[in-house]
């Protein structure tokens, strides 16, 4: 999991290596792969009207874009344990909520970096308001964060439990 404070971003070794290996597959391979789809296109004739050409060329654009994120990334990492099991809601746990008034409008989320975010579940980085909020808080207390519109919202965290990938 992904614990992020100021500039250092702290990581599960798990979580390193995954992400290690996949800035080795796209400044690699895939850095390859893209130049062969471009040549390609390129050979096709006329680059003004050439959709395969120009939609290639975005996908090299987003492929370094994410090599650059992930390098700055693991450059100020820090390998570390993945957070005790203790109730406290901290990076790298899936936290369970209540919304106020509501008990039964609930929501599980992954505390994590963006960079860890998958479709399996929702991801709060623990800069967010959400994230600020609920984070140090044990299973039964309650928090505080600001919407967007500068009211504020209560929760209670009903569960916080270490992330299992």
């Amino acid at each position: 999991m992904t614990q992020t404070s100021d500039n250092v971003t702290w990581l599960t070794q798990e979580a390193y290596d995954q992400l290690r290996a996949e800035l080795e597959y796209l400044s690699g391979p895939a850095r390859t792969e893209i130049a062969a789809k471009i040549a390609a296109a390129r050979e096709e004739g006329d680059l003004r009207e050439n959709g395969g050409y120009h939609a290639a060329k975005e996908e090299q654009g987003k492929q370094e874009l994410r090599v650059r994120q992930l390098t700055q990334l693991l450059e100020a990492a820090k390998v570390g344990e993945a957070p005790a099991a203790d109730g406290a809601v901290a990076p790298g746990m899936v936290v369970t909520i209540a919304f106020d008034g509501d008990p039964d409008d609930t929501l599980d989320f992954l505390l994590a970096s963006r960079e860890y975010a998958s479709s399996d579940i929702e991801t709060y980085s623990p800069q967010s308001p959400l994230g600020r909020g609920v984070s140090g808080k044990k299973i039964g207390e309650d928090a505080e964060y600001e919407l967007p519109n500068g009211r504020k919202a209560k929760v209670r965290i009903l569960d916080a439990k270490p992330y299992q990938a």
